[in-house]
């Protein structure tokens, strides 16, 4: 009878354990909980942190994530307005805000993940396709560029950016969270995470390129072999302006030697006779220096003063 008793009290106080251990559960700071009774949602979800009680054996705790969530989406080839194909690789932060409605509507974070592949894949793909490659690869268009050999800026033949890759980012945001309004969950933040040319595309961006710098390059040409033109002109004009002057100063030296030359012969022929004789004579012989050479025949008189010194000459 004792060993009955005894057995039926140990039977009872595993019941007991088992039952406080049912109905006893804890919440970390970061978990959130709701309590579902055959499977349906019952009270409150709980979000603060401590030792919570639930009915034994009836009632199952569902555990969320308090903490922000990551998706990583699938990359993918998307065609643009422009009708040309990218690889994107976009990325995004959610967080669970409403878990009651969250377990309503997606049960668990699998089920999220897969909610949140068609609204941000799709918005992807409708943003995309809405908008042209520029739009989407760049973020805003180029600021010109100041050199020190270019006094102008080198405009930018790219195409006019209107949205941009920020901005559409944005707009996948805005659209996706009204989209998971009644999800439970918020998403934070979305990001492409890689944005990649097919092979077709990427030759054309590179002949684009190539041209561009090409275009910039003559550019820099043609402003250069203008200055080389200002600078060429401004040393001849100083050359000759130097030469002007050095002949202006020889004339000037010239012409007063001459005049002292002059005065000198002058001063000398009035001085005598024979004076003005080697003077004459002089003046004869220059004559003849710059009036002949050895292929130079003269047929002069016999009155003629040339014919005057050479005759003396005898």
């Amino acid at each position: 009878m004792a060993k009955k008793k005894l057995l039926i009290s140990i039977v009872l106080l595993i019941v007991l354990l088992v039952g406080i251990s049912q109905s006893i559960y804890i919440v970390n700071e970061k978990k959130q909980v709701v309590i579902t009774q055959f499977g349906k949602p019952v009270g409150h979800a709980i979000t603060d942190a401590g030792i919570k009680f639930k009915i034994p054996f009836i009632q199952d705790v569902n555990f969320f994530d308090k903490r922000y969530l990551e998706w990583d989406g699938d990359p993918n080839q998307v065609p643009t307005k422009d009708k040309k194909f990218i690889f994107v690789d976009t990325y995004a932060r959610w967080e669970i805000t409403d878990p009651l409605q969250f377990y309503k509507r997606l049960t668990n974070e699998r089920g999220a993940q897969s909610r949140l592949d068609d609204i941000l894949d799709g918005e992807t793909r409708d943003y995309i396709a809405n908008h042209n490659i520029e739009e989407t690869v760049r973020n805003s268009n180029r600021m010109p560029v100041l050199t020190d050999t270019l006094s102008e800026p080198v405009s930018d033949s790219l195409v006019h950016i209107k949205v941009g890759r920020e901005k559409i980012e944005r707009l996948i945001l805005k659209t996706a969270n009204e989209r998971a309004s009644d999800l439970g969950i918020i998403i934070l933040d979305f990001r492409f995470k890689r944005l990649n040319y097919v092979q077709e595309v990427q030759d054309q961006v590179y002949k684009r390129m190539t041209s561009e710098r090409f275009r910039i390059a003559d550019k820099f040409r043609s402003k250069g072999q203008g200055e080389a033109s200002i600078i060429n002109g401004e040393k001849e004009r100083e050359l000759k302006l130097i030469q002007s002057e050095a002949f202006k100063e020889a004339e000037q030296i010239k012409g007063k030697a001459d005049a002292r030359s002059a005065s000198i012969y002058a001063d000398s022929y009035n001085q005598s006779e024979k004076s003005r004789n080697l003077y004459a004579f002089l003046k004869s012989m220059e004559s003849f220096e710059k009036t002949f050479d050895d292929k130079t025949s003269l047929i002069i008189s016999t009155n003629s003063e040339f014919y005057k010194y050479l005759k003396s000459m005898k």
